[in-house]
């Protein structure tokens, strides 16, 4: 298994894979890590729908701006938030905030975990909300954050630009 900090350094956003595809037990492996994410309050207010079907999955491909390579993955993961799961002790902060908070230290961590298991991820948000809960039948209470196609790389991307830390830092002292 890869140190965490390689892997951080390691992964890439992947668009193309292989047709093979990935076992059960290795995507709740995936998913066992996206669980151990942070989250306020410990209310983990987050849900995960795992697509194995391919009409489905050509489906939610047309739903993000035709982004084919989505359909392609053999599985395609959509990460919703809970709004309401913490209200009750955060209010409309948790609402607002917190889920959104919650849900994306999840799908990074699903997004590290895939990379260490070899396989591949790409984090997507371009997608109509709308459609994507119609087509998997998501319960209103619950909020479509990414899609993110899962499967073999069929490709090995160049790291990308990243601006300079001295470019993104401020101290105070």
């Amino acid at each position: 298994m890869l140190d965490v900090i390689e892997c951080i350094k390691q992964r890439r956003s992947i668009r193309t894979f292989l047709p093979r595809p990935v076992s059960k037990e290795t995507i709740e492996k995936v998913l066992d890590a996206a669980i151990l994410a942070p989250s306020a309050g410990n209310w983990q207010s987050w849900r995960f729908y795992i697509v194995l079907n391919e009409a489905l999955r050509q489906e939610l491909a047309k739903a993000a701006s035709d982004q084919e390579f989505i359909a392609e993955a053999p599985v395609v993961l959509v990460i919703c938030a809970e709004p309401g799961r913490a209200e009750h002790t955060y209010g409309e902060r948790a609402r607002e905030l917190y889920c959104l908070q919650d849900t994306a230290a999840a799908i990074e961590n699903l997004m590290l975990a895939a990379h260490a298991y070899d396989l591949g991820t790409c984090w997507v948000g371009d997608f109509d909300e709308a459609v994507v809960m119609n087509l998997l039948k998501i319960d209103a209470q619950y909020r479509p954050i990414a899609v993110a196609p899962l499967g073999y790389p069929n490709e090995n991307p160049n790291p990308r630009w990243r601006r300079p830390l001295r470019e993104v830092i401020e101290y105070r002292e």
